[in-house]
């Protein structure tokens, strides 16, 4: 059972849409993410989308999360006293992720480059896209949502998994994707349901 009711979009409704994304500077030739940000922002809930293209082809979609979970959103002071680290949408992140390890444990695709940011601080169990923008590289890396290579979906609660980071739940078809990349830099358009 989905617990996101994030559209579902066409290939076309798609890639005519991110042409007007700030920072779009044409489709990438390689893997891309396209993730869309639930206009529901269910507290502590996967309830976004990521579709995977490659230049103007569809790959897959899956669920995960694109906003900070419960852990996160309450203890940011361990990491910032401004808040917990909300991507900015409705931008475009060229080859922002390479390969890699995410915390020692998992292959994943690792933040190589710079990223718009805000911080959230009011612990109010919703993402606020306000205030100050900062821009840089918090190691908000694409990962899942376990340590192991279990098959489908393990939990729809974000929890801890997320302190800023993407993350899906879909551990089958994350490891897909990523047996599909190899150590190109991967680039990022973050988008709100629309």
């Amino acid at each position: 059972m989905s617990h996101t009711q994030v559209k579902s979009y066409t290939d076309k409704q798609l890639l005519e849409h991110v042409i007007n994304i700030n920072g779009f500077n044409g489709l990438p030739q390689g893997y891309w993410i396209l993730a869309i940000r639930s206009n529901e922002d269910v507290f502590d809930v996967f309830d976004d989308k990521f579709y995977i293209f490659k230049g103007s082809e569809f790959i897959d979609v899956m669920t995960g999360t694109t906003n900070t979970g419960s852990y996160g959103l309450k203890a940011f002071t361990k990491w910032n006293k401004n808040g917990a680290a909300i991507i900015k949408s409705n931008e475009w992140y060229y080859d922002v992720y390479q390969k890699g390890l995410h915390r020692g444990k998992m292959t994943a695709l690792r933040q190589v480059g710079k990223m718009k940011y805000y911080r959230d601080g009011n612990k109010d169990k919703k993402i606020d896209e306000v205030g100050t923008i900062y821009e840089d590289n918090y190691y908000t890396n694409f990962h899942t949502n376990d340590y192991t290579m279990t098959k489908g979906i393990k939990t729809w609660v974000i929890g801890g998994w997320s302190v800023g980071c993407l993350v899906s739940n879909n551990i089958e078809k994350y490891y897909n994707f990523l047996s599909k990349v190899g150590y190109n830099k991967v680039s990022l358009c973050l988008i709100k349901e629309f």
